[in-house]
């Protein structure tokens, strides 16, 4: 009867707590930051504080309280996404069971190391806490080298769920787990249904999506889950998904046409399944890289991925013996099963063997998987012994290297896409592949519904067209009142610019069918890309003819240093001339620190130009950065240009990046790179470059082409070239012992200078 009572006495103090907490908790409806300030050191479990719609501009939130797993207390908007926070503002949570929802980071950029912590310091951190339904939007440090995180998880069993990521263009990861203490490792974290957008291009190491650990930390365990997440366009660099520690389960994210690979980078045991890869043919798009220990890989699906090497749609690495905790550890017990393979185009095994990295997977089994190309075409590559990889009930429909027939059955296979939208053999194969009942999460189920998911690049010409007549000052107004992606089409005339010209936006100027437009320009520079500036010239006549008589004009350039947006360069069809008033009048020349998408130059005609056309070397402390990731020559021809038409420059060691690329098809020099300014004494200089093609070009007169090979296994291709009174092309291996490993074939060479 005592013992019946007791539990009732208890019941009734719980029942009595449970009613006093709900009673006492309060909400606090706040309308600027002192406001904030006053109510947040008192917050209590089941508070709720609701910030005033509007713009908050420098608004540093410290969130901080006990709440409880029932009463947690809430941060959020009066309306979600109505509020607004910008300038230098950020916000940091320490406690238990608190909750943010609803507000947009935009405008402005992070006073400290990450815009959402879940820490106040090194010392107070989050648990049990969740952030949702948040907006981060191009929120980036104008100084581009400069690191910051977006999201910094610490503490354990945190959440981060339906939020919508989009555009990190400064150096950093975008979301975080870092484990740097005891408080922080072994977390059961969740990273769920976010919308991971467009990330571009970073042109060096830091430009990752997610990262759990570190090297320092990864032989710690830290247990995150992420799961049905969307990565659309996440291009930072070749690891999308940098994993560094142990026991983490990646399942069921899509992957949509995303450069890069979901690699295992250090730590052991961790479990990769049911993930989707739409490459659709894009460029550098991989899968999953494998390192390291006891890695389960099972279930996935991988569709037309074209990426190779470290970005390849399945790398299994070779390690380095006795490896360094910050190096590559050898693959060991790896269980590669019940994966599909697409057209994907490269499965490299053993993958980056050389003197250092020679430890070769052992005690590893690939079973099971579905590999098919439409062209048949196999793609396996094996760099050393791989007889550590065990295959089994393989099945492919073409055949495979000599070294793993034993283990890859060769059979046609009929594919038909399944209600899910992947495709599966129409014939009973349920033992090989990825399941048949995989979901594939839909982008719009990510995120939050009341933000738009934009496309990444406003297109060239998807604007208005703009008539402008014959004058500067009908041009300069046109630019000033053009939106992106508008067209200006100019009239016949000679429009002789006054002012350094800015283009802070996406424009094309061409122009009108049949005219005959002249521009020439007063100032040392015609045009000026900015952030948020792209620009298409077509059909134009540009002159230096009234340029300033002295050194260093350029028709088009950069700003000097600072841009973080990156940037496209199109130009076609237009005559260039008089680009020699004094020396060192080059077409165009990069800013420090900006990097261009592409700069592409399709039939023009240059004559006279005492410096050169493409400048692209403003990044000489060799840590692997450049400046423009796609250069295009196309049907050119090129005369009496004293400086290289190209001096493109990767320096350093630095392995993360697909890039530069360099292409040049049926272009004609005569008389190129012979001025005695030119310091490279090359009609091309590329250093550094990974890929590059030099196809059916005739150089008359002119400077060699000098490449010189540095680290990532460049693929250079010289082929089909006439070199006349031109050097034969000189490629020089900085790095790697031995001769080089450039193509040169059916390239013509007459009457050398150097003869």
């Amino acid at each position: 009867m005592r013992l019946i009572n007791l539990t009732i006495i208890k019941l009734s103090l719980v029942i009595l707590g449970c009613i006093s907490t709900a009673t006492t908790a309060k909400d606090y409806f706040v309308d600027n930051k002192q406001a904030y300030t006053d109510i947040a050191k008192a917050l209590k479990a089941g508070d709720k504080v609701i910030l005033k719609n509007g713009t908050w501009t420098d608004f540093e939130i410290l969130f901080q309280g006990q709440g409880t797993e029932k009463s947690p207390i809430e941060l959020t908007a009066q309306t979600k996404g109505k509020v607004i926070l910008s300038g230098q503002s950020n916000l940091r949570l320490a406690g238990q069971y608190l909750q943010a929802s609803g507000l947009v980071f935009k405008n402005g950029y992070t006073p400290t190391s990450a815009a959402i912590e879940f820490r106040r310091n090194k010392n107070e951190l989050a648990y049990h806490s969740r952030v949702f339904e948040m907006v981060i939007d191009n929120y980036n440090n104008p100084d581009k080298r400069e690191s910051d995180y977006w999201v910094a998880l610490y503490g354990k069993h945190n959440r981060f769920d339906h939020n919508h990521l989009v555009g990190k263009r400064n150096k950093g990861v975008t979301l975080a787990v870092r484990l740097n203490s005891k408080q922080s490792q072994q977390n059961y974290h969740q990273i769920d249904h976010n919308y991971f957008g467009y990330r571009p291009t970073f042109g060096s190491n830091g430009g990752e999506t997610i990262r759990i650990g570190t090297s320092h930390y990864s032989l710690t365990d830290s247990h995150t889950l992420v799961d049905n997440n969307y990565f659309e366009q996440t291009n930072g660099e070749v690891e999308i998904i940098s994993i560094k520690s142990g026991k983490n389960i990646v399942r069921n994210n899509v992957f949509y046409e995303a450069r890069g690979t979901l690699t295992m980078r250090h730590g052991n045991g961790n479990l990769i399944e049911e993930n989707i890869f739409f490459g659709n043919g894009v460029e550098h798009t991989g899968g999953i890289r494998l390192i390291n220990k006891d890695q389960i890989i099972r279930n996935n699906y991988l569709e037309g991925l074209t990426g190779f090497r470290f970005g390849s749609g399945f790398t299994v690495m070779n390690g380095v013996p006795n490896s360094p905790i910050n190096r590559y550890h050898q693959v060991e017990n790896a269980q590669i099963e019940n994966n599909t393979f697409v057209n994907v185009r490269h499965i490299q095994l053993a993958a980056g063997s050389d003197a250092e990295r020679s430890a070769v997977p052992i005690n590893s089994v690939m079973k099971n998987n579905l590999i098919i190309n439409d062209d048949q075409v196999q793609p396996f590559s094996a760099f050393d012994d791989v007889s550590g990889i065990k295959f089994s009930n393989n099945v492919a429909n073409s055949s495979v290297l000599n070294a793993l027939r034993y283990g890859v059955k060769q059979t046609a296979v009929e594919m038909k896409r399944n209600k899910n939208g992947l495709l599966y053999p129409t014939s009973n194969m349920s033992a090989v592949g990825a399941k048949a009942d995989l979901k594939v999460i839909a982008k719009k189920e990510t995120g939050v519904t009341w933000y738009p998911k934009v496309p990444a690049v406003i297109a060239f010409d998807s604007g208005k067209t703009h008539a402008v007549s014959g004058s500067a000052k009908s041009l300069l107004t046109a630019i000033e009142l053009a939106k992106s992606g508008d067209v200006l089409e100019l009239e016949s005339g000679q429009f002789d610019v006054s002012k350094l010209v800015v283009i802070d936006k996406v424009l094309t100027i061409k122009a009108r069918q049949q005219a005959k437009a002249t521009l020439t320009f007063q100032r040392s520079s015609l045009f000026e890309i900015h952030d948020g500036g792209s620009l298409k010239l077509d059909g134009l006549i540009i002159s230096g003819q009234s340029s300033p008589d002295s050194a260093g004009n350029t028709v088009i350039r950069t700003q000097k240093w600072g841009m973080v947006d990156n940037y496209r360069l199109n130009m076609m069809n237009s005559h260039l001339v008089n680009l020699d008033i004094n020396h060192t009048f080059d077409f165009f020349k990069t800013g420090k620190g900006a990097l261009a998408d592409e700069i592409t130059l399709i039939n023009n005609k240059f004559d006279g130009v005492s410096g050169d056309i493409l400048r692209l070397d403003s990044e000489t402390e060799d840590l692997g950065i450049y400046n423009a990731d796609y250069v295009t020559f196309s049907d050119n021809s090129f005369s009496n240009i004293g400086g290289s038409l190209v001096t493109l420059y990767r320096g350093g060691t630095d392995e993360s990046t697909f890039g530069p690329h360099f292409i040049m098809t049926n272009n004609s020099l005569n008389n190129v790179g012979l001025g005695k300014r030119n310091k490279r004494n090359a009609s091309i200089f590329l250093h550094g470059v990974q890929v590059t093609n030099i196809n059916k070009n005739t150089f008359v007169n002119s400077a060699p082409v000098i490449v010189e090979h540095t680290v990532g296994e460049p693929k250079t291709s010289i082929i089909n070239n006439i070199f006349d009174a031109t050097d034969a092309p000189s490629v020089t291996e900085l790095r790697v012992a031995g001769p080089h490993t450039a193509t040169l074939k059916n390239n013509k060479v007459i009457n050398p200078n150097s003869k």
